[in-house]
């Protein structure tokens, strides 16, 4: 079975800056972001942590090539 995939956008509080990923758990990422889990990230960095826009895929591959 493969997995689904998800393209998510994240923003800083008051909308500065956007940050475009690719994950198959956005609840479990999102969370990483909030909680700057890789501290030398640039969502770490800027403090992007407030979710804007999520789409599902069926696969993550289709997700990578969104985003792209």
């Amino acid at each position: 079975m493969k997995r689904g995939g998800n393209v998510y956008i994240m923003t800083k509080v008051h909308n500065e800056m956007l940050y475009t990923g690719v994950t198959y758990d956005l609840v479990k990422r999102v969370s990483e972001h909030k909680e700057k889990k890789y501290d030398k990230s640039l969502s770490a960095t800027y403090h992007v942590d407030k979710l804007v826009y999520c789409e599902n895929y069926l696969t993550i591959d289709d997700a990578i090539a969104e985003e792209k």
